[in-house]
């Protein structure tokens, strides 16, 4: 008798002898192909959504030329024209202000994508905004602090951030 003809008879053999239990056994550790994932679900690797309308500092950097038009998170076309910004955190169509710590200089923006993907960043600015508060391509990176101006709630609600949007005029 070959190898191949025997070693086919055992599994067999195997598969008839484990019966049920080893099916059981399979099925407990299989994933549900009948479940739908949840759509709140926040997976180990995704930062919690922060809701809190408080403001944060950190590092921020700006999109490459070549995300221009690309697809953002909320469905959008990245325009390097616009006031559009990324974060890990702040839920998307957040509005906030962005301060150069450097330079003095900030720019209202809106949350329209996830990200920087890079550690220690915080935010993601379109080139003209980047520019307007003196990131520049020379700099690349620059300190910031972001005070959200408003943030949406998951009840549809806006929540007041630590910025009036009255202030934004000045």
């Amino acid at each position: 008798m070959s190898k191949t003809l025997r070693f086919g008879r055992l599994a067999l053999l195997l598969a008839v002898i484990s019966g049920p239990l080893g099916l059981a056994s399979a099925a407990a550790h299989a994933p549900s192909q009948k479940t739908a994932p949840s759509q709140h679900h926040v997976s180990a690797t995704q930062p919690t959504p922060d809701l809190s309308g408080r403001k944060r500092v950190g590092k921020a950097s700006f999109y490459a030329k070549n995300f221009a038009g690309k697809k953002m998170a909320d469905g959008a076309g990245m325009d390097p024209h616009h006031g559009n910004a990324a974060s890990k955190t702040l839920p998307l169509g957040t509005t906030a202000k962005v301060t150069n710590l450097e330079t003095g200089q900030s720019a209202k923006v809106t949350m329209q994508d996830r990200g920087p993907h890079v550690k220690g960043r915080i935010v993601d600015l379109s080139p003209s905004t980047a520019q307007k508060i003196g990131i520049t391509p020379k700099t690349g990176v620059a300190t910031v602090k972001v005070d959200p101006i408003t943030v949406p709630q998951p009840d549809g609600s806006l929540k007041s951030g630590v910025v009036a949007p009255d202030e934004m005029a000045k």
